[in-house]
């Protein structure tokens, strides 16, 4: 046979890859209908494979963990594909809420700009070409890694469909009494002047001085003396020996940092009377905890601090000051004064939540926000773990994911940001305790309406995904793909978006969202670093790819990366498997050189070679299958390194009949057939030497069996 030019020097993936995923997406068989009418045979009347995939956040450029995700997504659905299956890989991206505006804000000040005081449409509509233009790079990059999503499909978190079917949640939720308006305490950030819920909040560990004061007869203790201005009550165990003495709702007056205060004695059971002196004084404004018990008592709630983080006119001269900070000193400095100071604890270690953006400490505020009942939406989530309807890959997020829909808390899904959907609520006396809403899309008859200008949690509409992206209950596309069968993300979503996935399936459509849940750990640095900016050791898989191939990227991703267990990422291991490729390159010259298409007729398959490798291929499909894909990539690894070049290739070598050139023709075309979902780019082009495509198709539909 005539070697083809290109097998004459070293395999170039500059050369291949655009061009091979050019002429993949160009077939239109990324999506099922074209499969079908191209394909009736096999595709007509078989199941469908389903997989939305998570949507990246439109505000950057890929990382390796992206490359990761794509990968892993792509190796199931190319291998569903070959199977006969119509694969719908469904792509999105995100217009991601909070995230997007901090990464625009961080814009503006480069600028010398601030959101506040920006006209909100004027805003709005410099966000949207941001994001849109990010949205593209990320699309570009999507397609570099070798999705084989259907592009038709593509969707957007801020199309029209999605928008209108996330806000007739919300109404139907309202209608259903699972959504309500209240001031509740609720998580802030001063720096962003937004609500956030409880997972857009980490914890910090900090060192701080723990005080001791006196009050009259108890001694308090508390690490955040600014707070205190406002406090009037004492809460006590309704058992603590110490303080039996008083009754409750006992009143007494003593020296205070405004002077003298009249105290009130509160007895309530969830005082932990080991921790401290067992008396705590309560700020229900600025504390979750003291909220409830305030709440539960019917007591006074002032606040103290403002929504910039800064003391109140009740602190008197102290106004203005920032309260964590200066606010504090002050407040200390006046207790040492009068002498209500009993001891100060510096090595105080303790734990207080922060902004996950700008780890600005959470000053919790009394606001009135709009929340969703969780509990009975949590219940019907963690029945459907618990009989079987979703199913975890790895165990120990089935846990992780339990024990967050036993302990729901109420979420707040309004936030105090211009970019995303805007809540459909409208107003009368905004503002004021006696406020009238109306909630529906269109404004109520009567000029004194105005719109609520929050939006929603980005959570509220991407928990939605799988059902909008399909177009709702509507839909045919909906009747024929949900549920879907496979999502696969990133581990650290598994509190922010999975239960919300599964959540909102099980409420719109009363069927979960899909079965199986991948989620799949960091991609660190060949230390074992998390990968940042500020440390210098971001690998960008597209520069990666440019350098070793896609393909080789792929490879290295997946080989040794068990589900859910973060994987050390190198330039070295990429280089490894760029030699892997290149191997399937000379292994293919070889073949190419001594076979023909004389050749593809029928071969004996009781070979010993073919025998052996019936069961490497079925080994790679039972763990493709249950998802062990780091096992599968192995086995391919070695079968072709190690077995087919090393022992196969070798031993026929030695004798180039007929039929051991049948044997050797046959198995190859096979290992295409096995590598093309981890490495689609030279198993494409090398296939497109061995058959001819217009007759027999791309590799990418060829029969995995």
């Amino acid at each position: 046979m005539n070697l083809p030019e290109k097998y004459k020097k070293p395999y170039n993936s500059k050369d291949v890859e655009s061009i091979v995923y050019e002429k993949e997406s160009n077939s239109g068989l990324f999506n099922p209908d074209v499969l079908i009418n191209t394909f009736p045979k096999k595709y007509a009347d078989s199941k469908t494979w389903t997989t939305i995939t998570p949507p990246p956040n439109a505000n950057g450029r890929l990382h390796a963990g992206h490359a990761l995700d794509v990968t892993l997504k792509d190796i199931s659905g190319r291998y569903k594909r070959m199977q006969g299956y119509q694969v719908l890989m469904l792509p999105g991206s995100d217009h991601a809420g909070f995230e997007t505006q901090v990464v625009y804000e961080k814009k503006l000040e480069k600028e010398g700009r601030s959101r506040f005081g920006m006209d909100r449409e004027k805003l709005y509509k410099e966000i949207y070409d941001f994001t849109i233009a990010n949205k593209d790079t990320v699309t570009d990059e999507i397609k570099r890694i070798g999705a084989s999503y259907d592009w038709s499909r593509d969707t957007f978190t801020l199309d029209d469909k999605v928008v209108s079917g996330v806000q007739n949640t919300f109404i139907k939720m309202y209608e259903d009494g699972l959504i309500y308006r209240g001031k509740r305490d609720c998580n802030w950030c001063s720096k962003h002047q937004t609500s956030l819920s409880d997972v857009e909040t980490t914890n910090k560990e900090l060192v701080d001085t723990f005080y001791t004061f006196k009050i009259g007869e108890f001694n308090i203790g508390t690490s955040r003396p600014e707070t205190k201005f406002g406090d009037k009550y004492i809460v006590v165990h309704p058992d603590d020996k110490r303080y039996e003495k008083w009754l409750d709702n006992d009143t007494f007056e003593a020296e205070w940092i405004s002077g003298p205060t009249k105290f009130t004695v509160i007895k309530d059971e969830s005082i932990d009377m080991e921790f401290g002196t067992g008396a705590m004084t309560i700020t229900p404004w600025h504390s979750g905890v003291d909220f409830l018990i305030a709440k539960k008592h019917g007591l006074d709630m002032v606040q103290v601090i403002d929504e910039q983080g800064k003391l109140m006119d009740i602190a008197g001269e102290l106004k203005g000051l920032k309260a964590i900070t200066v606010g504090r000193q002050k407040v200390v400095e006046i207790l040492r004064e009068k002498g209500l100071i009993v001891s100060e604890d510096t090595a105080y270690k303790h734990v207080v939540p922060v902004c996950y953006k700008c780890e600005t400490p959470i000053e919790p505020q009394l606001k009135d926000q709009w929340f969703v009942k969780m509990e009975s939406l949590a219940e019907m989530a963690l029945q459907a773990s618990q009989d079987g309807r979703i199913n975890f890959v790895s165990e120990q997020y089935k846990k992780v994911y339990e024990y967050w829909m036993k302990n729901p808390l109420d979420w707040n899904i309004s936030r105090q940001i211009v970019w995303g959907i805007q809540i459909p609520a409208w107003f009368k006396n905004k503002g004021e305790d006696n406020q009238e809403f109306h909630i529906g899309k269109t404004k109520p008859e009567g000029d004194d309406w105005i719109q609520d200008s929050d939006t929603f949690d980005t959570w509220f509409s991407s928990g939605q995904w799988p059902v909008a992206t399909l177009g709702f209950s509507d839909s045919e596309d909906f009747k024929r793909f949900y549920p879907t069968q496979l999502m696969e993300t990133g581990r650290d979503l598994i509190f922010k978006w999975v239960p919300r996935m599964v959540i909102f399936g099980l409420y719109l459509t009363g069927e979960v969202p899909f079965k199986d849940i991948y989620m799949h750990g960091m991609v660190l640095d060949a230390k074992g670093q998390k990968m940042s900016k500020s440390k210098g050791n971001v690998l960008s898989p597209i520069d990666l790819a440019d350098e070793y191939g896609m393909d080789a990227l792929r490879m290295a991703l997946i080989v040794g990366n068990a589900p859910g267990n973060d994987i050390p990422l190198s330039v070295d291991k990429v280089k490894a498997y760029k030699k892997f490729v290149n191997k399937l390159w000379n292994i293919a010259r070889f073949v190419l050189e001594n076979t023909d298409e004389s050749m593809d007729g029928e071969v004996d398959l009781t070979n010993k070679h073919i025998e052996n490798f019936k069961n490497i291929k079925n080994d790679i499909s039972k763990n493709i299958e249950s998802y062990q894909l780091h096992l599968a990539s192995e086995s391919l690894y070695q079968y072709v390194w190690h077995e087919y070049a090393d022992v196969v290739l070798e031993e026929i070598k030695k004798d180039l009949t007929d039929e051991n050139k049948k044997v050797l023709r046959y198995l190859f075309k096979q290992i295409l057939i096995i590598a093309h979902p981890f490495m689609p780019f030279v198993t494409e082009e090398i296939w497109s030497d061995f058959v001819d495509v217009e007759v027999n198709g791309l590799l990418l539909v060829q029969d995995w069996e």
